[in-house]
């Protein structure tokens, strides 16, 4: 089952923005954030939490999406993401990146998935600006923009061609492919008695 719940957790960039993810959803996801492991148990993670469409809009307007996708500007107005956790670093507690933004935004994606709905990390932010746009002070530096949604799209994984192109691609139909390396090329040796 919870392999199950990985599959799913995707990078989704087309949703179907009408349908609404609500604060109490979202505030589900960072109490999973709360809870996952923190390194020196710093905590140095602060959230934003938006499900208004305004907002949104605003927000969406300083992300950059699907990089592989040369030809795409990112989802239409009806596509777009439904809510947003903009992770935060306060760097009065740690100035540096850690391993924390890594395990906390995975567990609020697999909560998500577990939600029915999928998202996408984006770390390509127009950062001076989401600062003005959430008119955040100087003690925060923006880690990590999570867009959420109930997915619109089909996502294929599929195993990494011969030719070991990585980059995700979309066919005529717009199903969207995720080459994976295989769990053969992952493994460089085993351990064993």
């Amino acid at each position: 089952m919870f392999q199950d719940l990985v599959k799913k957790s995707r990078s989704y960039r087309r949703f179907y923005e009408e349908k609404e993810i609500t604060m109490e959803q979202l505030k589900q996801l960072v109490e999973l954030a709360r809870l996952s492991p923190s390194g020196a148990n710093r905590q140095p993670l602060k959230y934003v939490l938006s499900a208004s469409r305004e907002k949104n809009k605003e927000i969406f307007d300083t992300l950059a999406w699907a990089g592989y996708l040369k030809d795409w500007d990112g989802p239409i107005e009806g596509e777009r993401p439904s809510a947003y956790i903009i992770m935060l670093r306060d760097k009065s507690i740690s100035k540096a990146m850690s391993i924390d933004e890594g395990i906390c935004a995975q567990s609020m994606f697999l909560g998500a998935s577990d939600l029915g709905f999928g998202g996408c990390f984006i770390g390509a932010i127009n950062k001076p600006k989401l600062m003005k746009v959430l008119d955040l002070g100087e003690e925060y530096e923006i880690a990590l923009v999570i867009a959420l949604g109930y997915p619109k799209e089909e996502v294929v994984l599929e195993t990494l061609n011969t030719n070991e192109d990585i980059k995700y691609y979309r066919d005529e139909e717009g199903v969207h492919h995720v080459p994976k390396r295989s769990l053969k090329d992952l493994i460089v040796q085993y351990l064993d008695n």
